[in-house]
């Protein structure tokens, strides 16, 4: 499973990569979990608010920090 977060680095954006890795952890899960800052790559999934949850390149949430139990729902 390849899951991205994307957000400029806000604390939102770290709240929601912790709340990932912690599902992925939580469920033993083999997942690459990679942080993208990047604008352009950011707005090439149509993104318009950060913080986005990618899960195998479609947007399953944005503008929200997920909890754990919510992004393991979304797995």
């Amino acid at each position: 499973m390849d899951i991205k977060i994307l957000g400029t680095g806000c604390k939102k954006c770290k709240k929601l990569e912790e709340n990932v890795r912690e599902a992925v952890n939580s469920e033993g899960m083999d997942a690459s979990v990679e942080k993208v800052e990047d604008m352009q790559e950011i707005m090439e999934y149509g993104v318009m608010s950060t913080p986005a949850l990618v899960i195998d390149g479609k947007v399953k949430s944005t503008g929200k920090i997920l909890t754990a139990e919510e992004i393991i729902k979304l797995f």
